[in-house]
């Protein structure tokens, strides 16, 4: 084989550069953030090691993901798809390392630089591991009892007059008013701290998912239950399969409301008298000025939280498969 014909065999297919134009672009200013940590000197005392670590692992990842693209498209449209997104964080980490920890345009300790979080992460490993076991411990346990509560609630309401005339009242009241607002009460009512937590994550979760059951319910057309009745269907037939089915989409609606909800009462329930926690770690480290701790559990908390988001966003998909090409 000639000289020639070996350069052509190595040659990318016509196009290539162009569709991966974004892709080439998020590995060049990954390297341009790490060259700029390598290259430029520190004028804080911080370890290093660590962050330029972590770029080249984003690299890395880069460099294999595109390799796998060649032959499986799925990959390719999903990097292709969050390759802008990439560049434009390879854009923040370089401004980020210049304004701290280069050149100290920004003032510490408010604005650490990522090297300091990532240090920080690596130095308190087992500490925020712990404090994130008992974040979502709370969460789930709050959680589940709300997400209980709201669809008992919910289906008692929208489907029996009586219950909605009595139970709607009470939860338009106390649904208005925020969780946080009942931790005076709740502190009194419950023994420790951690009941407490939870009590608030329960409240926090039960209105949204009661209410949009119920209006889900109430909504669903009555021709859908005449023609279940005309052929044989009792009331648990009525609810369990064509009520709460009907009424699925809505229901999925509060429960989004809520989780966002909750995420918001756990951390706020954690800095008031927890022992452990996210929360806890942020409130505490807000106490000796460590900033670079609080980016440091911030950061965790939308990793986990997102994490958190996204198989919600599955089991949701999953239930309402049977939306899928109706909606846009």
């Amino acid at each position: 084989m000639s000289k020639l014909q070996d350069q052509k065999s190595i040659r990318f297919p016509q196009g290539t550069v162009r569709e991966y134009s974004w892709n080439i672009l998020q590995i060049v200013l990954f390297a341009g953030a790490l060259l700029v940590n390598l290259v430029i000197p520190s004028k804080h005392m911080v370890d290093l090691f660590p962050y330029r670590v972590v770029l080249g692992i984003f690299l890395l990842i880069f460099l294999v993901q595109i390799i796998v693209s060649f032959s499986n498209n799925n990959v390719k449209r999903k990097i292709q798809y969050s390759a802008q997104f990439y560049c434009a964080l390879g854009v923040a980490f370089i401004l980020w390392d210049l304004l701290t920890e280069k050149f100290n345009l920004l003032p510490l300790p408010f604005f650490p630089s990522l090297a300091q979080i990532i240090q920080v992460m690596v130095e308190d490993a087992a500490t925020l591991l712990l404090s994130t076991g008992y974040s979502i411990r709370l969460l789930v346990i709050g959680f589940v009892i709300g997400l209980l509560l709201g669809l008992i609630t919910g289906v008692l309401m929208g489907w029996y007059k009586k219950w909605h005339y009595w139970l709607f009242p009470g939860i338009k009241i106390i649904g208005v008013i925020p969780a946080t607002a009942w931790i005076p009460i709740v502190m009194i009512i419950f023994p420790s701290s951690f009941y407490a937590s939870i009590a608030l994550i329960v409240i926090s979760v039960w209105f949204p998912v009661a209410f949009m059951t119920s209006t889900g319910i109430a909504n669903i057309p009555n021709s859908y239950f005449e023609a279940a009745k005309t052929l044989g269907a009792g009331e648990k037939f009525l609810i369990f399969k064509v009520g709460i089915p009907g009424a699925m989409p809505s229901i999925i609606t509060g429960v989004y409301m809520a989780t966002a909800l909750a995420f918001t009462t756990l951390v706020v329930s954690e800095m008031i008298g927890a022992k452990a926690g996210l929360g806890w770690y942020i409130n505490w480290a807000k106490g000796w000025s460590n900033y670079a701790k609080v980016y440091a559990s911030i950061i965790i908390m939308a990793v986990v939280f997102s994490l958190l988001m996204a198989l919600f966003f599955k089991i949701r998909d999953r239930l309402l498969i049977w939306q899928k090409g109706l909606l846009k």
